[in-house]
């Protein structure tokens, strides 16, 4: 119900406005997926990622074998030996977990990576973002691919393209 008055009220204020400012919409993937730092960047990510997946599940297979190892021969270990066991099993399973959150956490490596590789180019998109409005006098401009934050478009006021040029790209 929130969402709906706001909606309504960001409606009213954009009818009430529309007479004086004007309004533009990108989109950023469509932007990202024609700059090729972009893609490479993405690329790169993808190999990080699937090698840092493929060292996890080694570490969770290693894992199981010596859980599965455990079960077959506590039957014929001593109450010490069950102990000294279950606190290396306990051990190494908060290594994988503790390195599978320095991998792919909030603040993991992955995350760090993409913030090295992306985030120039989601500035220097900014950047042209703003430069257009400032140029052409548009009050806001929309992202078309962050959600359903948009009834209709009219791709007359699409200045995506514009930004890829203002990048230095063509689509």
């Amino acid at each position: 119900m929130k969402k709906i008055s706001l909606m309504i009220g960001l409606l009213s204020a954009m009818t009430i406005s529309a007479f004086t400012q004007k309004y533009a919409f990108v989109d950023t993937e469509y932007i990202l997926n024609n700059i090729p730092a972009y893609k490479a960047a993405e690329e790169e990510l993808d190999k990080l990622s699937q090698q840092y997946e493929s060292e996890i599940n080694e570490l969770y297979d290693e894992l199981d074998k010596l859980g599965k190892e455990y079960d077959a021969e506590k039957l014929l270990m001593t109450n010490e030996m069950k102990t000294e066991k279950e606190k290396t099993l306990k051990t190494k399973y908060e290594a994988a977990r503790k390195l599978q959150n320095d991998y792919f956490g909030d603040e993991g490596m992955l995350f760090k990576k993409r913030e090295e590789l992306v985030q120039p180019i989601q500035e220097e998109i900014y950047n042209a973002v703003k430069e257009i409005a400032n140029e052409s006098g548009y009050a806001v401009i929309f992202d078309s691919a962050s959600g359903p934050t948009m009834l209709y478009t009219n791709p007359r006021y699409d200045v995506s393209d514009e930004v890829l040029q203002r990048l230095g790209y063509k689509n």
